[in-house]
């Protein structure tokens, strides 16, 4: 199996070839944070924790992209959203709202909750199950619409 470090690397040279400069540079910058992760830690990134380094990095972008929609920059919310569409293509699928749903109910049955106090109990239980296909503010603000219901 290819890691996820040598499958970005061959989509570099891939991109490189094509002469695709948006999506070069985006790739630049997916292996450059890769790297710097490592020589902070001393280790090598795994592609457990690249997923993660890559999830914080789409964060950060839908976060500079509102701010740029706000600020009436639209070439620079485009650019960041067309980051955000190259990272995405190295995470999993995301789950859709029913289907997360569906795994927060299973969290609360299987916690025993009972209500909003118990939100920290049922997101322990939850989030092994969502990993990398979930956003943990979208799975926290679902997680307390269903406690409030009950």
């Amino acid at each position: 199996m290819v890691g996820m470090k040598d499958r970005i690397t061959q989509d570099l040279r891939a991109a490189m070839k094509a002469r695709d400069a948006a999506r070069l540079s985006t790739l630049r910058m997916i292996l450059t944070e890769l790297q710097y992760k490592e020589k902070e830690k001393g280790l090598a990134v795994d592609d457990q924790a690249a997923l993660q380094i890559m999830q914080s990095m789409v964060r950060k972008r839908r976060e500079a992209a509102e701010i740029f929609e706000k600020g009436g920059r639209p070439d620079l919310t485009a650019k960041e959203l067309a980051e955000i569409t190259v990272i995405e293509s190295y995470l999993p699928e995301q789950l859709s709202e029913d289907a997360l749903r569906e795994l927060i109910r299973e969290a609360i049955a299987e916690s025993g909750a009972q209500g909003v106090q118990q939100m920290g109990a049922v997101m322990k239980c939850c989030m092994p199950k969502v990993a990398g296909r979930a956003d943990g503010s979208s799975v926290s603000a679902i997680v307390k619409q269903e406690l409030q219901k009950q």
